[in-house]
């Protein structure tokens, strides 16, 4: 099962990682995503198709002081 953030997401495998974040309102310039331990790159967003066994974790960057 597709795990993302620590959640079973099993409606997120077969979709391009783009479609995924935009569905759930990430802004790109403001995040990053590692699957399965990996930092993806930005420029690979729009190929990579999210695994049925993936673990994925997507972290928000926030400003503040």
């Amino acid at each position: 099962m597709t795990m993302i953030n620590g959640r079973p997401e099993p409606e997120a495998a077969g979709k391009k990682m783009i479609r995924y974040l935009e569905e759930k309102g990430y802004r790109t310039e403001r995040i990053a995503v590692e699957c399965d331990g990996k930092i993806l790159p930005k420029d690979q967003y729009g190929q990579k198709v999210i695994g049925e066994d993936e673990t994925i974790e997507i972290v928000s960057f926030v400003g503040g002081g």
